[in-house]
């Protein structure tokens, strides 16, 4: 939970259960054409020349964007031209830092060796196949030699698993002295949320009935970065076909691929999924690699929220949020390969006025035919993942209205005085009303002495009451109530509600 804050999404039905006359909206992203990083193709000593896989990370840290991301590069030069994953090197960590989240650069950082060289920017972790990398700052750790926390995905001989590390600074890391887990977790994200670590990821398990399953979501959680109770999570998780002998990683259905990339924002955690379009290779030209369908599986990106950090839902179900068609990956003169979306939650952030969205794309084709990643940039006004209107036409049975409402989850107030912002479009239809956390409304804050909101749209909108303060309510516990209302100068869209203290670091609880 962010301190001093408490974000209500308008796609969170949790934190704002209960809605009336009101319907959902999903945003739809601005995808920067261009990628932000491409792999070092000319270079032939770069840990990077065949792919930057954004399997990774974009921190924005002291007004400086800086970047973790997973390499592939070839073994030798004279496998360019050839179609085989064993030819390629996969990892190591790779570095990267821009002045604007745009433009950047990967700087010399002489720390790992890489075809006899170390003027790389490759950081040194252990391990000689190393893909996912995400890192969090945690301000929280009274430890500074812990202010870096990473947790990336590393073979361990057997299976993917992931190892953690910590640092002062971001670029030296200090390795765990041991895998978190022995068992197989391709790891998607790392967050901290309700005071604990959580690891997200794809899992390859038996569905219902002990039968083959494909890939789905899971997670696993530590209370303090250092030990990981056994035992793992269902995150998120795509239907499986109902007859058991069409189920398995090989079939031809939609799964989880990575699981779940998520980001806190303290009463909430957003995040992303790879809608993964699974197709099947074919065995007898591919007998090596005939699992993986090259030239066949594609992946969007699905929109998925929690409230507890380890259980998602969709707000939308099966819609996607970002489309490989809406963020093709750059092609290949006279080809035409699928693209398939990855995702890292550690790629979510709030800078400004805006969130910021680095996800992976990667061109599906064979090693040695076109095969890259590159790591891309979508945008939104800040936090408008969606937002609530007023439904126009009536339900089944209903009549058609103009006015339309939502309740919020109760809350509890800090002990300072606070104020409720609104993130909303033509505001002059929107009002807010007060009440306990039984439902009775509050005199002073609701009917005719209900809070008006000031400024015609923005991201933060102060609400007012015109008899009463909200810090006159301070340590108890409320709710709101949101009304909308359309009328010939107002089409109100809500994209959340925030309660924020007021004086400083003062702390804001949702229930």
């Amino acid at each position: 939970m962010a301190s001093g804050q408490a974000l209500f999404l308008a796609i969170d039905d949790q934190l704002l259960p209960l809605r009336e006359n009101v319907v959902e909206h999903l945003s739809r992203p601005r995808v920067r054409e261009q990628p932000v990083l491409s792999p070092s193709r000319d270079d032939a000593f770069a840990p990077d020349q065949v792919a930057a896989h954004f399997y990774g990370t974009v921190l924005h840290d002291a007004g400086k964007f800086r970047m973790w991301y997973y390499s592939v590069g070839l073994k030798d030069q004279s496998d360019a031209d050839r179609a085989d994953l064993s030819k390629a090197s996969i990892g190591p960590v790779c570095y990267a830092e821009s002045d604007d989240g745009i433009v950047w650069h990967k700087p010399i950082l002489n720390q790992k060796e890489y075809k006899g060289r170390r003027s790389n920017n490759a950081i040194d972790l252990p391990g000689d196949s190393i893909s996912g990398v995400h890192v969090i700052r945690d301000d929280a750790d009274p430890d500074p030699l812990r202010r870096y926390k990473m947790a990336y995905n590393v073979h361990n001989g057997k299976t993917w698993v992931f190892r953690t590390a910590t640092s002062a600074d971001g670029s030296r890391w200090t390795p765990a002295p041991d895998f978190a887990i022995g068992h197989f977790l391709e790891t998607a994200s790392l967050f901290r949320f309700n005071d604990q670590y959580f690891v997200h990821g794809q899992v390859l398990s038996r569905s219902e009935g002990d039968q083959p399953g494909g890939r789905q979501g899971a997670g696993v959680v530590s209370p303090d970065f250092v030990s990981w109770p056994g035992g793992v999570g269902w995150a998120f998780r795509l239907p499986e076909p109902i007859d058991p002998a069409l189920r398995g990683q090989t079939k031809p259905y939609d799964q989880v691929h990575l699981g779940v990339g998520a980001a806190s924002f303290g009463t909430v955690s957003v995040g992303l999924y790879g809608l993964w379009h699974n197709q099947p290779g074919d065995e007898s030209s591919q007998k090596r690699w005939g699992w993986f369908g090259y030239g066949k599986i594609s992946c969007d990106l699905g929109l998925v929220i929690s409230n507890d950090g380890m259980h998602f839902r969709e707000p939308v179900i099966g819609r996607p949020f970002l489309s490989r068609h809406d963020a093709p990956a750059s092609p290949v003169p006279g080809k035409s390969f699928p693209t398939i979306l990855c995702q890292s939650g550690n790629g979510i952030l709030n800078v400004g006025d805006e969130t910021r969205i680095y996800f992976g794309r990667w061109l599906n084709a064979d090693y040695g035919e076109g095969y890259l990643g590159e790591v891309a940039l979508a945008t939104l006004p800040r936090d408008r993942w969606g937002y609530l209107a007023v439904q126009t036409a009536p339900s089944h049975g209903g009549a058609t209205s103009s006015r339309g409402s939502v309740w919020s989850a109760a809350i509890t107030l800090p002990d300072r005085p606070s104020e409720l912002v609104l993130n909303a479009e033509s505001t002059g239809g929107l009002s807010v009303e007060v009440a306990d956390e039984r439902f009775a409304l509050l005199p002073g804050f609701s009917g005719t002495a209900k809070g008006s909101v000031r400024g015609a749209a923005g991201l933060d909108c102060p609400v007012e009451w015109a008899g009463a303060s909200l810090a006159s309510l301070a340590g108890r516990t409320v709710r709101f109530r949101i009304h909308l209302e359309n009328n010939a100068e107002y089409a109100p869209k809500l994209y959340a509600l925030v309660v924020r203290d007021v004086a400083p670091r003062a702390a804001v609880a949702a229930r």
